[in-house]
């Protein structure tokens, strides 16, 4: 399917014209079910607001979050007051090739859609992640959902894939990395809502909760020190099976796979911590 018709969803296809109009429609939807037919309350949107709008240039912006429903994007972003129906300004996002890509219909419009076709269980360096590392590259907004999968469970943060740490490490300007959680898209869109199938449209009258954090930095060049000396003493790192991961060279240093692994958790781990102090914030507010 041609890198899965990632020609799609290149800015100058058809001079942007059918991307614009996905935006226009998909926003606009986003922002009935959020706020018309729902009622959606948004901790520090003002800070998700600025980071997408007016970041410095060549900034790329990593948003991060739990993962409720398979509605969750485009819903987060339909809250008011922010930009939903602006292509330009609009994330590129992961999406499960199994569920967005099973045919040329679906592919074409989520690529359209700005989403990046990811296979669950191929590993953090399969081909599409080159696509995702590309954007911020460019500087642009990518949002993630490192949980991995939906669980629609009122349960702690699961543990965190190592696929967008690997992200944060191999950009080429650290990404400005912003986690949030959200509760409520369960409701609208829950897995089992009649004969375990979800309902063919969202349902209304539920309360939805967007908790936005603050800013981490990670200091990277700092890290990747710390990392190759860590994994160089713990047996934990250096004696795990090896999944043949490329040696990553950058600020001088190489890391081997026993140092990306230490590295990769480390970061994971920090990301988790923030995302369950919101989550745990949500619960008490």
């Amino acid at each position: 399917m041609g890198r899965k018709m990632e020609w799609a969803g290149k800015e100058k296809h058809m001079r942007g014209i059918p991307r614009k109009l996905v935006f226009l429609a998909v926003g606009a939807f986003a922002k009935a079910v959020a706020t018309l037919l729902n009622t959606t309350s948004v901790h520090n949107a003002d800070t998700l607001i600025r980071l997408v709008r007016s970041r410095p240039p060549g900034i790329p912006l990593l948003t991060v979050s739990n993962h409720m429903s398979t509605l969750d994007d485009p819903l987060l972003w339909g809250f008011k007051g922010f930009p939903s129906l602006d292509a330009n300004l609009a994330r590129w996002v992961l999406s499960a090739e199994d569920i967005c890509f099973k045919n040329y219909a679906l592919t074409y419009f989520f690529r359209l859609g700005k989403c990046i076709p990811i296979t669950r269980g191929a590993g953090i360096y399969q081909e599409h992640m080159n696509e995702a590392l590309q954007c911020l590259n460019n500087g642009a907004w990518l949002h993630t959902f490192p949980e991995g999968k939906v669980s629609q469970e009122d349960a702690p943060i699961r543990r965190l894939k190592w696929g967008t740490a690997s992200l944060i490490v191999r950009a080429h300007v650290t990404p400005i990395v912003l986690p949030m959680v959200h509760s409520g898209f369960e409701e609208v869109m829950p897995e089992k809502f009649f004969l375990d199938r979800r309902p063919p449209f969202p349902l209304c009258n539920k309360k939805i909760k967007i908790m936005i954090g603050q800013p981490l930095e990670f200091d990277i060049p700092k890290m990747r020190q710390v990392a190759i000396s860590k994994s160089r003493g713990d047996h934990l790192f250096s004696s795990t099976t090896s999944r043949g991961w490329p040696v990553i060279s950058s600020h001088g240093l190489d890391l081997d796979e026993a140092a990306q692994r230490c590295l990769y958790s480390t970061i994971s781990q920090q990301i988790q911590t923030v995302m369950e102090e919101l989550r745990s914030l949500a619960k008490s507010s």
